[in-house]
């Protein structure tokens, strides 16, 4: 039998024994879900994290999948937190193969507190450092989940000085005209983190294109550059 199986049941059970059900009605009306909260902060989930990890090695690829993707299906949220936890934790994993494991999260994926880890600290990854991954990015801009089109923006977030700027730009001008809140506040957060490392670009492009972008998106973008030059 595989360890994977018991290794879950393991995390299962320490989270429904440590949560709090008061903490868990307070979780789920902050992320606005039906989906059930145990309760459990993000302290207590490392720990049983950390406690799971000490008993059961995960040393193949197929065991990575299998821990990532049944924590996945989990029925409660803390689950699909431990899921991305394991998906960031085993690094050497975290391979060209790994990328349908973390696009299966993200097409499972209902709000920012999930789309966006995946999609800045999984997906963005990869896209970094395959960049074949990027037509998935030009997928997911046009799709009609609001979700995967926060995804195509927020994925360049960790990219830096590699970031594609032509990708970006593009993706940003658009997506500018949505009126989705969660939409404008990708498109100023991908622009300040990449304002981090071209200042000048943003603050350009934000100039050249300010009848484009919302008034929530040009002030996330100049954020950093009105701070260092204030």
């Amino acid at each position: 039998m595989s360890l994977i199986i018991p290794m879950v049941i393991f995390m299962q059970q320490r989270m429904a024994e440590v949560g709090d059900p008061e903490v868990a009605k307070e979780m789920q009306a902050y992320m606005k879900t039906d989906q059930p909260f145990y309760g459990v902060k993000t302290p207590e989930r490392y720990a049983i994290f950390k406690q799971a990890r000490e008993h059961t090695q995960i040393n193949t690829f197929i065991d990575y999948s299998r821990l990532v993707l049944w924590l996945w299906s989990g029925e409660n949220r803390e689950e699909q937190y431990m899921a991305m936890d394991a998906a960031e934790y085993y690094k050497a994993f975290r391979i060209k193969e790994a990328f349908a494991i973390y696009e299966e999260m993200l097409l499972g994926a209902s709000h920012w507190d999930t789309v966006d880890k995946i999609a800045s600290n999984l997906i963005g990854v990869l896209v970094k450092e395959h960049r074949e991954f990027e037509q998935k990015l030009i997928e997911w801009r046009q799709s009609d989940n609001m979700w995967l089109r926060r995804a195509s923006l927020l994925a360049h977030l960790k990219h830096k000085e590699k970031t594609n700027v032509a990708l970006l730009q593009e993706t940003v001008l658009m997506l500018a005209h949505e009126d989705e809140f969660f939409i404008r506040k990708a498109i100023g957060w991908a622009l300040r983190e990449y304002s981090k490392t071209a200042p000048d670009y943003v603050a350009n492009f934000v100039a050249d294109h300010d009848e484009e972008l919302s008034p929530l998106s040009r002030k996330e973008a100049l954020k950093v550059i009105e701070k260092v030059s204030g």
